[in-house]
């Protein structure tokens, strides 16, 4: 007997029912409906709009960023734009009750369901997609089939998405990139956008929109609150997640990537073996590290290593960045590079959180920043590192222009304001920028904002939290602006 004839057709439409209430009601559970939401959706919803190119949505990211619930803010968004609700299909294929089932053979009972003689000028939403074995095959002939229906799909495994989808989806698929919170989002989800304001500053010789704060101590508070607990919207928004952040984010993200997704995606047969070397690097994030050093400290051999930072980094979980020389050169040979987590709340969920006097200060305010810029798509950040005379010389980060070949700008990250009375200590940064004929550059602080011209480079000084925010409103926005040709 075939698992096909255990579950009767009325027993799945059911089930369709209740994940799709709005075909009676004509709205979204109000649980979603009251949930505030992220400020991608504005980036989100044009493409699930997007009826005239046949493409499918797809939606990628960590686990618990928050997919889910923007797929039923953008259900609650067309029904307000008068789309029959009838029209709108949303499907959990985690479920076992479709196991066995294609994605057509689940729509054409969702279309049974609503009594429609066609699913001509549907959206259908198929959710966790990653549980269907082939699933972007399925997806690429439904889009060959229906050219007239919008399909939208999600899913946590992101490593089996980026990897099939960009295989198997050519021309059928467009991606969208769903990341942890920007700092940015944080404040607007917290209502806090009361700290921070708009005005013009000068710029290379020019007036550029800039967003600022008339609280340092306020806004560095709730910066460092964003390190340790902001990487989700559900931890941001409950104190009780945020007392348990082991059992919430690291059972909950990490636990279920490393132990479940990645093994059954990739065959990894150590589980255990993947799981501390994560943790190994989440303790070290933004540190240098070696596949000889790694494999020696570790245990694991270089080949193995290679394959576990490609893992994670398709899960979302890390990013690696790759080390230049003070020329901007990039080494023939990869052997040094950085480790960054995509958002610094894991290190907390691993481990414990950090106060502003900490050691490992430097480093989370590293990563912090280098996860906002990650949300940019296409952006090519590197870290310069060489050697100058018996010491070492280090720019934190580069971003090199593909069309030149060259830095377009770089900054500096500390977590000091002595730099703004004291920029001749910045010997690195000079001879980099001196180097590669870069007129500015910028360097964080704890809360000083100022400008400083020594050796013909001019060297902008913005509090850490204040820059971190402004990536996050350029990225949303999606305007040129002076941070991204500048700095």
């Amino acid at each position: 007997m075939s698992f096909n004839t255990v579950i009767p057709t009325a027993k799945r439409i059911e089930r369709l029912q209740y994940e799709n209430p709005w075909w009676n009601s004509g709205q979204v559970q109000q649980s979603y409906a009251n949930m505030s939401r992220r400020l991608y959706f504005k980036l989100f919803y044009p493409f699930v709009k997007e009826i005239d190119i046949k493409r499918a949505v797809v939606l990628m990211g960590p686990r618990r960023a928050g997919k889910t619930v923007m797929m039923f803010h953008a259900i609650q968004q067309l029904i307000e734009e008068k789309v029959p609700p009838q029209k709108i299909f949303f499907i959990g294929i985690d479920n076992p009750i479709y196991m066995q089932l294609g994605l057509e053979d689940i729509l054409l009972i969702a279309k049974d369901a609503v009594q429609l003689e066609s699913v001509e000028g549907c959206f259908v939403f198929f959710d966790e997609i990653q549980y269907l074995k082939d699933w972007e095959r399925h997806l690429k002939v439904l889009v060959d089939l229906y050219p007239n229906t919008k399909f939208v799909v999600s899913g946590s495994a992101a490593a089996a998405l980026k990897l099939q989808s960009s295989e198997s989806g050519a021309g059928r698929f467009t991606e969208f990139m769903l990341p942890p919170l920007t700092f940015h989002e944080y404040i607007h989800l917290k209502g806090l956008n009361h700290l921070v304001q708009s005005k013009t500053v000068i710029y290379s010789g020019r007036e550029v929109p800039f967003f600022t704060t008339h609280d340092n101590k306020a806004l560095n508070k709730e910066f460092f609150h964003y390190l340790n607990f902001g990487g989700y919207p559900e931890v941001v928004l409950s104190e009780k997640i945020q007392s348990d952040m082991g059992r919430y984010v690291k059972s909950d993200i990490v636990d279920k990537v490393l132990l479940r997704d990645l093994p059954s995606l990739y065959g990894i047969k150590d589980v255990q073996e993947l799981n501390s070397f994560f943790s190994y690097l989440a303790y070290n994030t933004g540190n240098e590290f070696s596949f000889e050093n790694l494999s020696k400290e570790s245990g694991i051999q270089k080949e193995i290593i290679k394959k576990y930072l490609v893992y994670l980094e398709a899960a979302f979980l890390i990013k690696v960045i790759q080390k230049i020389d003070d020329t901007a050169k990039k080494f023939k040979r990869i052997s040094h590079f950085k480790v960054y987590l995509t958002n610094p709340s894991l290190r907390t969920a691993l481990f414990s959180p950090i106060e502003q006097t900490d050691q490992e200060t430097g480093n989370m305010l590293e990563t912090a920043i280098f996860s906002q810029w990650m949300h940019r798509e296409n952006l090519d950040l590197k870290y310069a590192r060489w050697k100058m005379g018996r010491a070492e010389g280090e720019v934190d980060m580069v971003l090199i222009d593909h069309k030149l070949f060259k830095p377009q700008w770089c900054v500096e990250v500390k977590w000091s304001n002595r730099y703004v009375e004291s920029p001749h200590e910045l010997k690195s940064l000079l001879h980099f920028c001196n180097q590669n004929k870069l007129t500015a550059s910028l360097v964080t602080t704890i809360d000083l904002t100022g400008n400083t011209t020594i050796n013909n480079l001019q060297i902008t000084f913005v509090p850490a939290a204040i820059y971190a925010y402004n990536i996050g409103v350029v990225t949303i926005e999606q305007k040129p602006n002076w941070m991204n040709d500048s700095y």
